[in-house]
Order: C-alpha cells, then sequence, then structure tokens
C-alpha cells in the first residue's frame, strides 16, 4: 500500500513537471528501465521474504553474459550454445550459494559477500586472459545471433509504440512468482522458512531446499538479464554489475519486503522497480540535476520502509 502510494505520488510529481513524462514512448522507455531492475527485484523479493540476501546478484549478471560471451567468441560456436552454458553456469553459482549458506550456517550477508568478490574477479580475470581486456569481443556475427537477439533483446510494438521485451519477461516472472507464493504450497515454505525457520523445520517445512531454491531462483533471473545484455549491446564490461544488487534490494523493501524475512510480495517488488524506473527517466526528464538521484534512492529506500512498518503497525491494531 506504501510503495503504490509512493509510486502514484511519484508519477504526478514528474508528469506535472514534465509533459514529456506521460508520452508513450517515455512511458515505454521508463518500463524498460524498471524492467532491467524488476527482472532480478523478483528473486530477490522472493529470496528475502525466504529471510535471505544476495550481495552477488549484481555481479552475477555480468558473470551470466561474460560466460556466454567468452566461450562462443573463444570458440566459435552457435551462440545459443553459450546461452545454454551460462544458464547451467548461473544455476551453480545460485546452488552453491544455497548449499554454502545451509550447511555452514554463516549469515546469507557473509556468503553472498563472499561470491560476490570472487565473482568480481572472475569476471575481470577471465576477461583479462582470454581477450587481453576488460570487455567480450562482440557476438553480432556468430551463428544464432539474430534469433537469440530476437528473444532476449528485440522491440514488440504495442499501439505503435516499442516495447523492450524484457518488460514482458518481468511482468511474466511477476505473474508467476505471485502464483507460486499464495496459490501453491511452496509459497507456503517461503513465507515460513523467512518468518519462523525452526518452527517451520519442526512442522515438516523443508527449509533447506526452500533457500537453496531461492537462489537459484536470483541466479536464473540473473541468467535472463544477462543474456538481455549481451544480445542486446553486443559485448560485456567486466567491471559492469557493481552496486546493482543494492537497487534490487531497494526494489523489494520499497515493496515491502521485510529485511528479516516471512513477509512481502513479488508485486510490492514490481512497484518498487516500477519507482525506480520512474525516478531514473523522470530526473532526465525534468531536466533535474541527476547528480542528486542517488540520495533520492536512499531517501527513498529509508521512507518507504517507515511508511510500510507505520501502515502495517495501523493494520494490525485495526484487525485487534
Amino acid at each position: 500500500m506504501g510503495a503504490f502510494a509512493a509510486a502514484v505520488v511519484l508519477f504526478a510529481l514528474f508528469a506535472t513537471a514534465s509533459p514529456i513524462f506521460t508520452q508513450a514512448s517515455s512511458i515505454a522507455t521508463i518500463l524498460y528501465g524498471a524492467s532491467t531492475v524488476g527482472i532480478m527485484a523478483v528473486g530477490v523479493s522472493l529470496l528475502m521474504i525466504g529471510g535471505e540476501v544476495d550481495l552477488s546478484a549484481g555481479v552475477a549478471v555480468i558473470s551470466s553474459a561474460l560466460t556466454a560471451a567468452l566461450f562462443v567468441t573463444s570458440l566459435g560456436l552457435n551462440v545459443w550454445v553459450g546461452a545454454v552454458l551460462a544458464l547451467a553456469f548461473s544455476l551453480l553459482v545460485g546452488l552453491v550459494n544455497g548449499i554454502l549458506l545451509v550447511r555452514t550456517k554463516l549469515s546469507s550477508f557473509i556468503v553472498t559477500l563472499a561470491s560476490f568478490f570472487m565473482l568480481t574477479g572472475i569476471n575481470l580475470g577471465m576477461t583479462k586472459f582470454i581477450t587481453g581486456g576488460v570487455a567480450s569481443p562482440s557476438v553480432q556475427n556468430l551463428d544464432g545471433y539474430e534469433s537469440a537477439r530476437i528473444v532476449f533483446a528485440s522491440d514488440v510494438s504495442v499501439f505503435g509504440t516499442n516495447v523492450k521485451i524484457t518488460v514482458f519477461y518481468w511482468i511474466a516472472l511477476v505473474a508467476i512468482a505471485t502464483w507460486l507464493l499464495l496459490r501453491t504450497r511452496i509459497g507456503n515454505w517461503i513465507a515460513a522458512s523467512g518468518g519462523a525457520p525452526d518452527a517451520a523445520r519442526a512442522v515438516g517445512v523443508p527449509v533447506a531446499k526452500t533457500k537453496i531454491g531461492l537462489y537459484m531462483g536470483v541466479a536464473f533471473c540473473a541468467w535472463l538479464l544477462g543474456m538481455h545484455n549481451l544480445f542486446a549491446f553486443k559485448t560485456v564490461q567486466s567491471g559492469e554489475g557493481i552496486g546493482n544488487e543494492f537497487l534490487y534490494i531497494i526494489a523489494a523493501v520499497v515493496g515491502g519486503c521485510l529485511m528479516t524475512g516471512g513477509y512481502g510480495s513479488a508485486i510490492g517488488g514490481a512497484i518498487g522497480a516500477l519507482i525506480y524506473g520512474m525516478a531514473l527517466k523522470g530526473v532526465v526528464y525534468a531536466e533535474w540535476n541527476p547528480d542528486w538521484l542517488r540520495f533520492f534512492l536512499g531517501a527513498m529506500l529509508l521512507g518507504a520502509t517507515v511508511l510500510n512498518i507505520v501502515l502495517r503497525n495501523r493494520a494490525a491494531k485495526a484487525r485487534r
């Protein structure tokens, strides 16, 4: 409720400040920006409801894209071979994160912080070792590029306006995650694993498998976004992605997910990503100083968190 109200206020603010903001092409651009955060926010939201965080989510996107790019350009293979290999690599990273978490009993902060640094080093080290530079070679001239670009990075015409295909992937993932949370036993396991893991184990909830599955879900989202980046821009910079994990967490928290787990929704995370997209492009359209964007994001995170707590406390009192 708090995130939706914030989104409405932000939309009204930028629509008043700049008439361009409400044009169809501008809205398509805003949705594209939001989708690049929103796809990851789906997986991160579910993970946070399950009581964990993933600080490696930002660089994992680039790791997936680099895995595909470096493999196929080095061996001259069809790009779809690289996409499948990148999916296997991403899922392996999520699997390892999840297993380390449940076996060592370390906090997810420590486990995924270690993954963050290791993936960052692998991204730069392997790229320099194979190419001698900091970016992957272009995949544009390899077999399968055009079909992969259509699947991962094409535009879809909606009433005469081109909308990036990532927007539709984002909507589909939110719908699937919402169905999973509200209509399936797995959704109950996720909430129980985050809210009261010991009690959940006592009644037979497979907490360890649920958390491992959630990390693999984040990894799948990272692969999907990584493939978009690769086939949209044809090459990948090894240093990208650092810091983006905070954007995904901000979207989830602004959308109502608790850092302590057990509460939140995929739709809330989507609204949080939409707020980010509106802020990112709205500042440009309104010709405001973009230097203040990071401050705005931090203030938005704090304000939305406090507002969510206030609204939730009021709702709890009203039910008594």
